[in-house]
């Protein structure tokens, strides 16, 4: 069903200095920045962080797994039957489903990559978005 973690989003209060933190400290490779965000890269492990108000409970920190195309219906449906708990509705690049675990953990099913979302962010930027 699912074929590993996708990525990972962080909301982050300042997007300048949770750049240099992740970049020049950790290492992490940039691969595009926004007014209000920033994919990076370490190894395979593709990081998002999204600027806003940073609130454990109500912020838009969450766990991304992949799942295949031909999957993602029936588990979505699967979930939903479950009544599980949706957060968010997609806005994105790629077939998503933003949905909470028992003890309410943020997760979310997504079919698609680094590649497909940064394809897809050349042909529609964000504001004030650059690739690296």
């Amino acid at each position: 069903m699912l074929t590993g973690l996708n990525h990972l989003t962080l909301a982050v209060s300042d997007l300048g200095r949770s750049w240099e933190f992740y970049t020049e400290y950790l290492g992490f490779v940039p691969k595009a920045k926004w007014n209000t965000g920033a994919y990076l890269l370490l190894g395979e492990l593709w990081l998002c962080l999204s600027l806003e108000t940073v609130d454990k409970s109500n912020d838009y920190t969450h766990y991304a797994l992949t799942v295949s195309a031909d999957v993602f219906a029936p588990l979505a449906e699967l979930l939903r039957s479950k009544q599980v708990a949706e957060w968010k509705m997609n806005t994105s690049e790629g077939e998503s489903l933003y949905f909470r675990d028992p003890d309410g953990h943020k997760l979310e099913i997504h079919c698609g990559n680094i590649e497909s979302r940064l394809d897809y962010c050349r042909r529609h930027p964000y504001a004030g978005m650059e690739f690296y």
